[in-house]
């Protein structure tokens, strides 16, 4: 269908998706767009789901993080280093607290599955800019999965090496929203 198309527009971008996009950044509703390699990807704010989990995982990771000596922002942040090539990530833990806009690595970046998105292909991103541990938790399959970088490449772990918690416990300390339709 069209609305599965992907768009790649021309140099110099057409005044009407320059607008758009105005449109967008003065509504707040760029605030999930990300740029990969100098492409726009635009995203919609996530379900009242996806927000659920996203509430519960600050409530659980943040006092795990804390008592680990780390710095948790379980909320949307910009991993990169500058607005040509950075990812959005749905939360993450840090190794210090920062007040930047860009952030070059994080601990943890935690990502919530929504449909249609792009989570699981950040893997590459991550692992260049260091980020030790990647944790995708997926509302619709009610799934929690946790990797750890290892020599450039992530591998699936049972639990953090960052924090006291594993994915099977997290998976069922979460009280998972009803399946969306």
């Amino acid at each position: 269908t069209l609305a599965d198309m992907r768009v790649l527009t021309a140099e110099p971008m057409p005044s009407e998706v320059q607008a758009l996009m105005e449109r967008r950044r003065r509504a707040g509703a760029d605030r999930h767009d990300e740029i990969w390699d100098g492409v726009l990807h635009m995203r919609p704010d996530p379900s009242r789901a996806h927000v659920s989990v996203q509430q519960q995982l600050a409530e659980l990771l943040g006092p795990l993080a804390r008592a680990a000596g780390l710095d948790p922002g379980i909320s949307g942040f910009n991993l990169g280093e500058s607005e040509l090539d950075f990812r959005c990530p749905d939360g993450g833990l840090f190794r210090e607290p920062s007040t930047a806009v860009w952030n070059p690595t994080a601990a943890l970046v935690l990502e919530i599955v929504s449909p249609d998105d792009d989570s699981w292909n950040k893997f590459g991103f991550y692992a260049a800019h260091g980020v030790d541990e990647v944790l995708i938790v997926d509302p619709q399959q009610r799934t929690v999965d946790w990797f750890a970088l290892g020599e450039g490449a992530y591998a699936a772990v049972a639990h953090s090496g960052l924090i006291e918690l594993g994915a099977a416990e997290l998976a069922e300390r979460l009280d998972w929203p009803a399946l969306e339709q």
